[in-house]
């Protein structure tokens, strides 16, 4: 029995990147074989027999040899394998195109053997430094998406690349590339079609609806939740009358039903389904945050960090502004000043006598929020 290190781990190897997940091939082996000699391995193949052992993939080949089974895989740079004296094997191609950061299919039927490989391929280029789609990717992709095979994978899975893309360093990409090949239906379907919807009046905006939203992403990158929240944050303006174009206005209102149905869709956490609807309903608030009433702040904040997502919403504003605004030398962190205002606002008090009075008590308290804001900002003023 002969046991080899394949896919992603013996790419990342080869580019020098951290190797976290290892996935291994058994050659030369039945299942009872292997079996005999992992006894406390778990199946969890349904197709295939693949088996976890210490929290690691242990599968058979998918064909008759090596050669076949690399063959299969998704992309030639994840065709690889390597055995335990280090001696490489790989398809025809990987080695080239690790070298020029290329990602290509394995092959002419790789996408159609499982369409859940244009979303990884999304992926894969959020998450590898300084990859490009080859045309045959890009060609695969919108083939794919004729079929209308696109919507045979499972939600969570598709949920899963978002993720793992929300987490990479260029994870604009996920949606470029997902634009490029044709591929936003139907998961993405709200932002179908925003390549050509422009982002705001030429002022402000030199891009499309989808372009600032990637260009958002990547400035977020290093944060899941702040990475999905910008990709949330403008779906509203997908849902602009033709005839009110190049402005957007009211797409927060629009943006919040947007996002919430994108989040369900993809059977995301809760918590980043909430965090997209808040950053489409008020991130144009909190980019604001200078010119608001002291009434107005008191409820934006609270409302924030009621939802555990201050920090992120205006981490958002900040680059929804600077993709906005050309380069413009404008002041657009206002997370300092929102800070300053949240402790000013949380150390009002009620009065004992005033307590456990219901709304009464509520009213009370905002209207002290209200007045310790305003106090400190005076004092700021002054400072």
């Amino acid at each position: 029995m002969k046991i080899l290190l394949v896919g992603g781990a013996v790419r990342n190897k080869l580019l020098g990147l951290p190797v976290r997940d290892r996935d291994y091939l058994v050659l030369d082996a039945t299942v009872e074989d292997f079996l005999a000699a992992y006894p406390e391995a778990k199946s969890v193949g349904k197709t295939f027999p693949v088996f976890i052992y210490k929290g690691e993939e242990y599968g058979f080949p998918r064909g008759e040899s090596l050669e076949q089974d690399l063959a299969r895989r998704d992309f030639t740079v994840n065709a690889l394998a390597q055995d335990e004296a280090g001696v490489l094997f790989h398809h025809p191609q990987a080695l080239e195109d690790i070298e020029a950061r290329i990602l290509r299919p394995a092959s002419e039927h790789s996408l159609s053997d499982d369409p859940l490989r244009a979303y990884r391929a999304a992926r894969f280029l959020a998450v590898l430094p300084g990859f490009t789609a080859s045309q045959e990717l890009i060609e695969a992709m919108r083939r794919t998406a004729a079929s209308g095979r696109l919507v045979e994978p499972f939600a969570e899975r598709v949920g899963q690349e978002v993720q793992k893309a929300c987490a990479g360093a260029r994870p604009g990409e996920f949606l470029r590339l997902l634009d490029q090949g044709g591929c936003l239906g139907p998961w993405f379907e709200e932002l179908a079609g925003t390549s050509t919807i422009p982002a705001g009046p030429p002022k402000y905006h030199d891009a499309s609806v989808l372009e600032h939203t990637a260009r958002v992403m990547d400035q977020l990158n290093g944060d899941v939740m702040s990475v999905w929240m910008g990709l949330c944050h403008d779906l509203g303006k997908a849902l602009t009358p033709a005839e009110l174009l190049p402005r957007h206005l009211g797409h927060e209102e629009r943006g919040e039903g947007a996002a919430l149905a994108l989040g369900l869709r993809l059977r995301l956490p809760t918590r980043l389904v909430n965090a997209g609807a808040d950053a489409a309903r008020w991130h144009m608030l909190a980019a604001r945050y200078p010119e608001l009433r002291d009434a107005t702040r008191v409820d934006l904040l609270f409302r924030l960090k009621s939802k555990g997502v201050l920090r992120e919403l205006f981490c958002l504003a900040q680059a929804d502004k600077n993709r906005a605004d050309k380069g413009q030398n404008i002041n657009t962190d206002h997370l300092p000043e929102a800070l300053a205002d949240l402790d000013a606002a949380l150390s009002a008090t009620l009065p004992p006598e005033a307590r456990d009075q219901g709304e009464a008590s509520g009213e009370l308290l905002r209207s002290l929020r209200i007045k310790a804001v305003h106090a400190g900002r005076s004092s700021r003023a002054r400072t």
